[in-house]
């Protein structure tokens, strides 16, 4: 199974990142991959400000009209895809992934459970979480979502052990006060706590960072027992295609 990475520029225009997936997923394709990943809020942009008459006009539908383009290009494609966005549903917010066969069917939709995308004071009735972490049986193996911060949740890793996926799938978006794209600062602070949690979930793991002037982005597949197989460095656009 070969699958591809995906770290673009994501931008405050829908527009443009939608152009940036569906031309990622046609080269993943021409590539020979079975499965490509993109971050956390991929499609839709990280930019909430914790307004909701401002950050509810930010979240796509689903279904909608960006996601059914996806969907489309999924099949026309034959690739699965990975996919971080802001949905929208019922005038509420929430930080999803979805998994969309090669079928261009959704056969999983991820709500991410951790509130870090927020402030812990926003509207609770508007910013919306999942309940618990779901397994879906595709055509590439048993795979499960975990979003962000919920990597670093003792009882989410638990649930994902449970389902003994074969594949875990880790869209995400991590930054440093001041920004930046140190190389050496994130390996010298930060992948080994990345590394550890994965090698407590106990399962292959294929993470992709958001980038943008704030966030580093980077691409990581990482081994059952927490080794770093392969990555694609810090601060730049581009696709890390890999053979699991």
């Amino acid at each position: 199974m070969r699958a591809s990475l995906v770290v673009h520029q994501v931008t405050t225009s829908v527009e443009d990142n939608l152009g940036s997936i569906l031309g990622s997923m046609a080269e993943a394709s021409r590539r020979g991959s079975d499965l490509v990943v993109f971050s956390e809020a991929a499609l839709t942009g990280l930019v909430n400000d914790d307004v909701p008459e401002h950050d509810v006009l930010l979240g796509a539908a689903v279904p909608g009209a960006e996601v059914d383009l996806v969907r489309q290009h999924a099949k026309a494609n034959n690739i699965n895809v990975a996919l971080g966005l802001f949905e929208v549903e019922e005038n509420r917010l929430f930080d999803t992934a979805l998994f969309i066969g090669r079928d261009g069917q959704v056969g999983l939709k991820y709500r991410r459970i951790s509130a870090g995308w927020h402030h812990p004071q926003a509207d609770a009735t508007f910013y919306g979480h999942g309940s618990a972490v779901e397994a879906y049986r595709s055509d590439i193996g048993m795979v499960c979502f975990l979003i962000c911060g919920d990597l670093f949740d003792d009882d989410l890793v638990a649930q994902v052990r449970w389902h003994k996926p074969d594949l875990l799938l880790v869209p995400f978006a991590r930054a440093v006060a001041g920004g930046g794209h140190s190389q050496t600062r994130w390996e010298k602070e930060e992948l080994a706590e990345y590394l550890s949690r994965v090698q407590l979930a106990g399962v292959r793991t294929l993470l992709a960072n958001y980038l943008d002037a704030e966030y580093f982005g980077g691409a990581f597949h990482v081994a059952p027992n927490g080794r770093l197989v392969d990555s694609m460095p810090l601060g730049r656009g581009g696709m890390l295609t890999i053979d699991l």
